[in-house]
This record gives structure tokens, C-alpha cells and sequence, in this order.
């Protein structure tokens, strides 16, 4: 099995084509405006947007497992800032793109406590909040294990991964908060408690997708799975058809392990191609190899991924390497960890003038034709350059108070390269905001850890959870201790 990773080669080498190409075809001139930067100060944080500068009272890493004595520090560093009114919030990566992993004059903690025990025996393990996910998949494939589900980069923290209930492209499960057994948090008062299904219930759903507004995670209990040898089938399918199809061929095909699609964006074609691939185990299950890093494949994938920028004759190129070349080519058979093992930096955007930007709408799969016939309309006029789409199905969420999949959804991810001007983020707004529209017109919703750019009436329309969530919180944390920017801008407002 090659370690040139599957993911690597659709993202890669599906642009090679086009990475001569110039940079100008088929669009239009954008004025620059007023250029947006960061101000280097060491109490102003930001997030994966480059777009979020935060001024921050004090920011605190935590390195350690979490001991009597920096149990004790997090329980005095809340009473201080309570008493200072000073608001907290936790995170990991940031990856975050509103400022929701950021506590405005307030104390944001970094969480980076690497640590992990195996119980093999009732198929969990035990890590800290701060655990990567690549520690986690080095751990448990060096024991035949994978993570039974986890966001599709390796870089993010697990109790991040909770805190946003984010899913990935393990099927058939829903958001990762499903696989979590319990989690040990500290609410606002300095209470140290443990919270599962059985135990403090209400909490533990609560700070499921609550943006660490419930209180700051310090460990938790999560299922794993067996790791497989996987084999994939490449399927061509109308993209007005691809909801019914791809839950179809999920639910309808026996020992589908991983699944996702993508869509041709190339601007002269517009999503009018889309396939899916879908992951089984092979016949032969002995002598799994070791799930491999990024390879060379995946440090060329950034140039080449890149040069899709401002050109379609690179799209054009990536979409016939990944729909034509590619099952021909990358047709072999691969592990469930290594699918899951590529670090989101691999393709980071090193132009200082420019950011990824990421979108998520959540459609049922029979509206999800209507909601590719929006974006045709919506996108290819927002002078926003889209570098890909990931589809994605997500099993219900009937769980968390802010659930984004109350019924069988079609995640649609968006990745798009945004100028960093003031012009640039009032068009995205306008893009945004007329997505969402036609998400919710559908019955579907929008991903709230990405910039905050809809309407107060729209997080209200997508997320009936959201007041029953926000009276839960002042319940817990009346003198609102724990806050963020989508508390701030959004929830509050509830």
C-alpha cells in the first residue's frame, strides 16, 4: 500500500494540470480596499480566519495532565475573574472562525495536555481536553484501534471537537459527541464534575456542541473502534441527485466505513459534476500497515492545491485528475487511520493577502438538488474564490441542544481562498448570509464555528435549541463567567 495518502492525491495531484495556468481567467477584478492585519501583541490572539484579533487579559497554556494543584489554579484563576469580571472561555487549535474560541479582555486558555490511556476492554480511552487528534490516531493505531469518529483534520483538540460536536466522514455515526462516554468539567462556581448520559445528563448535553460556554473541560472517556483496510468505489452522480443517492448508497450497501463527496467548481461548469466515494473493508483484514503522516504527496499537494486560485483552468485540471485519473490511479486499497491522519497545515495559505475561509450547510438529502441549484445562483456572483466542497452525510443528532442534524443531513463543506479586505468580508457577508437563506428556506441549517456573518434571524430560524440552550446557560453561569464572541454577538441576544 503506497504511503502517498488517498487524501493527499484528490487534493493534490487533481490540480497539476492547472498549476502552470494564469491567474486571471475567468473572473473579475476586485478592488483590494482596506487591508485587514493582526496587530503582533502577544495579548491579541486570533483564529484560524487570520480575521478575528481579540484582545485577551491573560492567556494561560496548559501542558500538564490536570493535577491537584492545577486543579486548584483553574478553580482560583475563575474566582479571580469573577470577581474582576473578567470573562474565560477554553480552546486548543482555534480553528474556530468567529472569535468562538476567544474570550474578549478575558482569560483564554490553551489547552495542549497530550495524554491518552487505552481501556481495550470496553473499546474507550481516556485523554485529555487538549489531546490532539493526531496523538490520538498514534496511539490507538499502534494497538489496531481508530477513533470512532473525529473531525477529518488531525491537528484539533478532542474536547474542542465536543464543544462544536463536529463530525467527519466516518459513517455510520453521527457528530463525534455521540462516541463520548463522559467528560470532566469545571463549571463556574469551581465545581470539578463528571458528566455522562447516566450522570449530571443535562450538562453533559449542554456542553455537547456548546462552545465551551458550559464550563472548561479537563478530560474524557471516548468510544474507538477497530482500525480496517479499506478499499474504495468511485460513483459519478448528478448533483441535483446526490442526497438520495448518497444516503442510499450508505445505508443501502452493508459495511460502508467512510464516505464523502465532492463537486466540479470550476466557475465555466459550476457543480454540475459531483461523485462519491465510499470506503468497505477488504477481504483481507491481516497485517494492517501503519498509518503513514503526510507524505511528500501531501507537502507538493499545498503548491498544487493553491494554484486553483483565480484560475479554472487549474479547477479544470484537478476536477479530470480526481473524477477521470483518479480512480484509476488512487483506486487502492488504504487504512481507516490513515484517511483520518492528515494535519489541516498541509494546505495552510501562506499569501499574507489572502485566508481560508470555511462554510457548512446541513440539507436533507431529498432538498439538497435545490440546494446546489441556490448556490449556482448565490456563489459564482459573490466574487468569492471557491476551492472545494466536501459532501458529507451526518446521521441525526436528537442530543445536543444546539443540533444541527435533526433528521439524516447532506453536509456541504465549503473551502473558500478570501481576500483579507474590508471589501472581501462584506462580500462574503452578503454570500453568507444569502446561503443561509436558502438553506433554512429548505429546512436546513448552517455551522455555527465559522465566521459570524448571519443575521440574528437566521441563527434563531436554523437552531430552535438555541433559547432552551441559552436559559441553561444563565441557570449554570448567572454571572456569565464563560463567554465568546458567538455568546456576545449571538446567543446573548436569544
Amino acid at each position: 500500500m503506497s504511503k502517498t495518502t488517498r487524501r493527499a492525491f484528490l487534493l493534490g495531484t487533481g490540480a497539476v494540470i492547472g498549476g502552470w495556468a494564469t491567474r486571471r481567467y475567468y473572473t473579475d477584478p476586485i478592488p483590494v480596499g482596506t487591508r485587514l492585519t493582526s496587530p503582533d501583541d502577544p495579548l491579541i490572539l486570533n483564529d484560524a480566519s487570520e480575521l478575528s484579533p481579540t484582545p485577551v487579559a491573560k492567556h494561560i497554556t496548559v501542558t500538564d495532565k490536570f493535577d491537584a494543584k492545577s486543579i486548584a489554579a483553574l478553580r482560583a484563576e475563575l474566582k479571580d475573574a469573577e470577581a474582576n469580571r473578567r470573562p474565560v472561555i477554553a480552546s486548543a487549535a482555534r480553528h474556530s472562525m468567529g472569535g468562538q474560541s476567544l474570550a474578549r479582555q478575558g482569560t483564554t486558555y490553551t489547552m495542549a495536555h497530550d495524554w491518552l490511556e487505552l481501556d481495550k476492554t470496553n473499546l474507550t480511552y481516556r485523554t485529555g481536553a487538549g489531546t490532539r487528534w493526531s496523538t490520538v490516531i498514534a496511539r490507538l493505531d499502534a494497538e489496531g484501534f481508530s477513533p470512532a469518529v473525529m473531525q477529518s483534520n488531525n491537528d484539533f483538540g478532542v474536547a474542542s471537537t465536543y464543544s462544536v460536536n463536529a463530525h467527519g466522514w466516518p459513517v455510520p455515526f453521527g457528530p463525534m459527541g455521540a462516541t463520548v462516554r463522559s467528560i470532566q468539567i469545571m463549571l463556574a462556581d469551581g465545581q470539578l464534575i463528571t458528566c455522562s448520559r447516566d450522570e449530571n445528563a443535562d450538562i453533559f448535553l449542554a456542553a455537547m456542541g456548546g462552545y465551551g460556554l458550559i464550563g472548561v473541560i479537563t478530560e474524557m472517556e471516548i468510544a474507538m473502534v477497530p482500525n480496517a483496510r479499506l478499499e474504495p468505489t468511485f460513483t459519478t452522480v448528478d448533483p441535483l441527485n446526490f442526497g438520495p443517492e448518497f444516503v442510499q448508497a450508505i445505508k443501502g450497501t452493508p459495511n460502508v466505513q467512510m464516505a464523502y463527496g465532492r463537486m466540479d467548481i470550476s466557475k465555466d461548469r459550476f457543480l454540475e459534476d459531483a461523485m462519491m466515494i465510499t470506503y468497505r473493508p477488504t477481504s483481507d483484514q491481516s497485517d494492517i500497515p501503519q498509518a503513514p503522516g503526510s507524505g511528500w504527496m501531501s507537502k507538493r499537494a499545498r503548491d498544487i492545491f493553491r494554484a486553483q486560485v483565480d484560475s479554472d483552468i487549474a479547477k479544470h485540471g484537478r476536477w479530470w485528475f480526481e473524477a477521470k485519473l483518479g480512480p484509476w490511479i488512487g483506486g487502492g486499497d488504504t487504512t481507516r487511520n490513515t484517511l483520518l491522519n492528515e494535519p489541516v497545515i498541509t494546505l495552510d495559505d501562506r499569501d499574507p493577502t489572502r485566508t481560508d475561509i470555511l462554510h457548512e450547510y446541513f440539507i436533507a438529502p431529498e432538498n439538497f438538488g435545490s440546494f446546489v441549484s441556490a448556490c449556482r445562483e448565490i456563489i459564482p456572483s459573490s466574487y468569492q474564490e471557491l476551492l472545494n466542497i466536501t459532501l458529507r452525510y451526518v446521521q441525526p443528532d436528537h442530543e445536543s441542544w444546539l443540533s444541527y442534524a435533526p433528521t439524516d443531513r447532506i453536509a456541504a463543506v465549503m473551502l473558500f481562498s478570501q481576500e483579507m479586505s474590508l471589501r472581501a468580508e462584506e462580500d462574503a457577508r452578503r454570500m453568507t448570509q444569502n446561503l443561509i437563506d436558502a438553506a433554512i428556506r429548505l429546512g436546513g441549517t448552517y455551522y455555527l464555528p465559522y465566521r459570524l456573518h448571519a443575521r440574528q434571524d437566521q441563527i434563531v430560524a436554523g437552531y430552535p435549541g438555541l433559547r432552551p440552550f441559552a436559559a441553561k446557560k444563565r441557570a449554570m453561569d448567572p454571572k456569565l463567567l464563560f463567554r465568546n464572541a458567538l455568546w456576545d454577538n449571538y446567543i446573548a441576544k436569544a
